[in-house]
């Protein structure tokens, strides 16, 4: 492929989908460090498994009840204002992560933090606004493989630091580079553009209140125009959720107390995944461009099951292959199902949409994550990772059966 030829490939990639980019790669980075060793923190600060499920619960909870009003807000007053002023509001709850003396004050962190993810929907929105309909497989993966090569640099620097100073340390100094990097992303999304015009102006907290109930109301009666591949998509998507965050706080826990990974160990090994999540990316994207997306999307969910059952039963050896191929299912999913959204659903009505998808999927991942750490406590550490492993060859077959899609895709 000549220069040329390269640049028109890629010439979509500027304005608010480059300033998106680059507030990502900054943001992924920086959150990878605490991450990598976050369920350990939150045990070692006197928690329990039960107590990380419980976090979760609420946070979802949390983040399933602003969706309505988020995807309401970025329909009727716009995507920019709401991406900016929170993403600033979510900086600052890293300081109460980092400087936390108890489990106790994670939670509130986390409870803070999903209020201010009320600008999700709008920038989801916006992401699907600011990217060509014939160019969706590409733009989203671009999108994965940027913020995972930074994503990737992330377990790194946390598995140094965690040689050098251990894990509390680690992830203390994790989240004072956070707060700052989502700082400088905060200030970079002041740059972007309102991507829907004669919107009303910014609303007032009293109109933010009242909205509620009709933000809820529009949300949801939406779904009566959109077409019913996306009922059976959104249905797939949440249930997906659900079951996955039953399992992804357990992981390193799993895997450093019943597999004995180190904590070095377990530090490579995301970095491993994000690497496949980011080579995955583009051939994902292409493929998906071409062929369509249904295909991909069941490929992707049948990876799931033999990677699932390689963690429950493995080593290091198995690791590497079940995150393998766990990177490579996460990445085409991801494009795949992004990808068939924003085909299906029309610009003016993404927020709500979004909005009401989000809410849904949040409640089944809160329950998720608490009835996971219930079990993983009370009844087998292996039980939830393969309960995922049953409900993704489900799920797969769903997909083929009842997803379509669209004869016209949505611009």
């Amino acid at each position: 492929m000549n220069l040329s030829r390269l640049a028109r490939e890629f010439s979509f990639v500027k304005g608010n989908y480059l300033i998106l980019l680059l507030s990502w790669a900054l943001m992924n980075f920086a959150a990878a460090i605490p991450e990598t060793y976050y369920p350990l923190y939150v045990l070692a600060l006197g928690g329990t498994e039960v107590v990380i499920g419980l976090i979760g619960f609420i946070s979802f909870i949390m983040l399933a009840l602003i969706q309505f009003p988020g995807g309401y807000l970025a329909d009727k007053h716009g995507r920019r204002w709401l991406i900016v002023a929170m993403t600033f509001g979510v900086a600052a709850t890293y300081l109460v992560y980092g400087l936390a003396p108890s489990w106790h004050f994670i939670l509130v962190a986390a409870v803070l933090q999903s209020f201010f993810l009320i600008y999700q929907p709008a920038l989801l929105a916006m992401t699907a606004d600011s990217i060509p309909s014939d160019k969706r497989g590409t733009g989203f993966s671009i999108q994965t493989i940027l913020t995972n090569t930074t994503r990737m640099l992330g377990p790194v620097v946390a598995g140094v630091l965690f040689l050098a100073v251990g894990m509390i340390s680690t992830v203390r100094i994790g989240y004072s580079v956070t707060f700052v990097l989502f700082l400088v992303a905060a200030i970079l999304r002041i740059r972007l553009k309102e991507t829907l015009k004669d919107r009303a102006g910014r609303p007032s907290i009293r109109e933010v209140l009242i909205s509620y109930p009709r933000s809820v109301k529009e949300s949801i009666l939406i779904w009566r125009s959109l077409p019913r591949s996306m009922f059976y998509l959104f249905l797939v998507s949440a249930l997906l959720q659900s079951v996955a965050t039953m399992c992804s706080p357990f992981f390193v826990v799993y895997a450093t107390r019943m597999l004995a990974i180190t904590g070095f160990e377990w530090a490579f090994l995301l970095s491993f995944i994000v690497a496949v999540r980011m080579l995955a990316a583009l051939p994902s994207g292409k493929i998906i461009d071409r062929f369509g997306r249904r295909i991909p999307m069941a490929f992707s969910l049948l990876l799931f099951c033999p990677s699932m059952l390689l963690f429950a039963y493995g080593d290091f050896h198995r690791l590497v292959v079940s995150l393998f191929m766990f990177g490579v299912g996460e990445s085409m999913w991801g494009i795949a199902q992004s990808s068939l959204q924003a085909d299906l659903v029309p610009r003016e009505h993404r927020g709500k949409t979004i909005g009401c998808i989000q809410f849904a999927t949040y409640v089944l991942a809160g329950v998720g994550q608490l009835i996971g750490g219930i079990v993983y406590r009370y009844v087998s550490p292996r039980l939830p990772f393969l309960l995922f492993a049953v409900l993704s060859i489900l799920l797969a077959a769903f997909t083929m059966r009842f997803i379509h899609e669209p004869e016209k895709r949505e611009e």
